[in-house]
């Protein structure tokens, strides 16, 4: 995943209320007005950061009759947590260095 990819899902994630819903949901499809109705924040609100959720490929909105629900889109979270493996490990890897240097002197 590029950066100027990873840095807006980075930063879509790092807002509570938008993790909030994603967690939501996790647990299954649901209508921005049956998430107001489980979060504590108001419909309006939960359309704006539905909105940015799925501008970032993190939900999608599917149609269900009348009523649109959104589901969470696991492939984007999944890409993104394999990102944050990556730059894990790297990190790791030049701590071992460092470690190695400092031990050897």
């Amino acid at each position: 995943m590029r950066t100027s990819t990873l840095v807006p899902v980075l930063a879509a994630l790092g807002d509570d209320t938008r993790w909030s819903i994603l967690a939501a949901l996790g647990e299954g499809d649901a209508s921005a007005s049956a998430l107001a109705g489980r979060l504590p924040v108001s419909r309006q609100a939960i359309a704006k950061h539905l909105q940015l959720l799925e501008q970032v490929g993190l939900v999608e909105p599917v149609r269900v009759g009348r009523e649109i629900r959104y589901r969470v889109l696991g492939a984007r979270l999944g890409e993104t947590a394999r990102t944050l493996e990556q730059v894990g490990a790297q990190w790791e890897r030049r701590l071992a260095t460092i470690k190695q240097i400092a031990e050897s002197l």
